[in-house]
């Protein structure tokens, strides 16, 4: 079972725009010394739409080698091309990744029957666990309750879902009906602290990539049941979750990172930074919470 906080960790890029591979090393160590509990690249946040497929393969196989096996690596490689993320998954699988994150097809908008093929087939093609990553949102698609059942029941790899769909009650149900050891993780750090109450498992966090020490303790807290203390770390957080969707993820906390001296703030197109009002609530903020 996946459980505790994994960070959906950002893609540094250098100001030509190609990948910084040692600002990425640096990042991963910065998180792992920090205590979370696994890493997560080519995610959302790792701004995945805009690597070719050979940056993808190179950034998955550089965070494996990297980690060196310290905490799990749970890659994206989703596409609303099925044949796409099944090479990508597989590509994943032989790198040495603990598990992989396929996100709903985007754009393309399958019925369930399609949903439900697409997972299964990506399941079908490698032996590693696959969490499946529901964000409507952002895919014009929701993974309806019943149809991640199904395949559940059908793929035996398939161990946890990602619920990004803001649905508390759809996330609710899930933990409901779900089989013992399957896992329900947080895809938005300001309702981790609620899915856990429900008997979630953790979150696959923004936030972490800027303050994994807070974040770990927060959730911890809320694992071991002290909801007090859980309650008490995550109010002193709220800012940071707010503010980081100013703009479009994964542009504010890019720029938070960069404004702590973490990484250079650049970005890929459609990407771009951040509105001068909204960097100087950014700057106001970490400044409050102590950050820089």
């Amino acid at each position: 079972m996946f459980k505790g906080v994994y960070t959906a960790i950002i893609t540094p890029f250098k100001a030509d725009g190609s990948v910084s591979e040692e600002c990425l090393k640096k990042l991963i160590d910065f998180n792992i010394e920090k205590g979370i509990s696994g890493i997560v690249p080519c995610g959302t946040t790792g701004e995945s739409p805009t690597l070719s497929h050979d940056e993808h393969d190179k950034v998955i196989e550089l965070t494996v080698q990297h980690v060196n096996g310290r905490v799990p690596v749970i890659a994206g490689t989703g596409s609303n091309s099925t044949a796409e993320a099944i090479r990508l998954t597989k590509h994943a699988e032989s790198v040495g990744v603990t598990a992989c994150l396929v996100v709903n097809p985007y754009y393309n908008k399958p019925t369930q029957e399609g949903l439900y093929r697409h997972f299964k087939a990506i399941a079908d093609s490698v032996k590693i666990p696959i969490v499946v990553y529901n964000i409507k949102g952002r895919t014009g698609v929701n993974v309806e309750t019943s149809t991640l059942m199904r395949l559940v029941k059908d793929c035996s790899n398939i161990v946890a879902v990602k619920e990004a769909s803001g649905d508390i009650d759809q996330m609710k149900d899930v933990i409901a009906q779900r089989p013992d050891g399957f896992s329900v993780l947080s895809g938005d750090d300001n309702i981790t602290l609620e899915l856990i109450k429900a008997g979630g498992n953790g979150v696959i966090s923004v936030a972490s990539n800027l303050v994994p020490d807070r974040m770990t303790a927060m959730v911890k807290a809320a694992l071991d049941g002290n909801f007090a203390e859980a309650e008490k770390m995550n109010s002193e957080l709220e800012p940071l979750f707010d503010v980081e969707f100013i703009e479009t993820n994964p542009i504010p906390i890019k720029c938070a990172l960069a404004m702590k001296g973490m990484c250079e703030e650049a970005y890929r197109l459609p990407m771009c930074e951040l509105r001068p009002e909204s960097k100087e609530r950014l700057r106001e903020v970490l400044g409050q919470m102590g950050i820089i």
